[in-house]
């Protein structure tokens, strides 16, 4: 059972990726359709950027009262909402307010997932979890590169992944019995205990400043 709920889980990583190259690669055609200029794509990408940011903040105490589950399901339902409402767009300051839910959404199921593989897999998992990330940061631009190329416009490529986020969405309702909020074993038998993290004691643990710094340069250069 815990191999199904796995395997979800990677899919669910597969929807996650798909929405995040979808604004570069539509954008040049988006900014001519809409009449605004190239550089305002920016704007709609710090707005996703920052829900992101905030609700992978608030992502802790969600889970704790909702479940990895429940967090997971609504928060792929705000995606495919948000990524449906950018296809109905018609004007700019539209699109920046189907922004924030769109980010709000990817931030919370990232870190609820990856908040779980951490806690109940190998390591070796976390590796492919991202793996099958990438397979939907590679997908999102194909799927919008077909709508393009056959004259269906941004729109249908919107579209198309918001239905996909429908589809998951369904599955993940199907399957809230698998993700029970009791204590669940670890990888090596322990069972998890809810704590609360302080950011003090976090920065405290050993290779955690190292790990933030490596990450912040990673992400500046790519």
């Amino acid at each position: 059972m815990f191999s199904l709920l796995l395997a979800l889980i990677y899919v669910s990583f597969i929807s996650l990726g798909l929405p995040d190259s979808l604004l570069g690669s539509a954008w040049p055609q988006m900014q001519e359709s809409l009449g605004v200029s190239l550089s305002l794509g920016g704007v709609i990408s710090f707005l996703i950027t920052a829900s992101t940011i905030l609700s992978s903040l608030m992502s802790h105490r969600v889970i704790q009262r909702f479940g990895t589950g429940g967090v997971t399901m609504c928060s792929v339902a705000m995606t495919a909402l948000a990524l449906l409402g950018f296809s109905l767009s018609d004007s700019f300051l539209v699109l920046c307010l189907w922004a924030i839910p769109y980010g709000l959404g990817a931030g919370s199921v990232d870190a609820a997932l990856n908040n779980f593989v951490a806690l109940h897999c190998k390591a070796k998992h976390m590796s492919w979890l991202h793996c099958f990330w990438g397979i939907g940061a590679t997908g999102g631009p194909y799927i919008m590169g077909l709508c393009l190329s056959r004259g269906m416009g941004w729109q249908a490529g919107y579209r198309t992944i918001s239905f996909l986020q429908m589809a998951l969405t369904l599955i993940l309702l199907l399957s809230l019995p698998l993700w029970k909020k009791q204590e669940l074993p670890l990888s090596g038998g322990e069972t998890v205990r809810p704590q609360t993290p302080q950011w003090r004691k976090l920065l405290k643990r050993p290779g955690v400043k190292a790990a933030l710094t490596a990450f912040f340069f990673y992400s500046a250069l790519e």
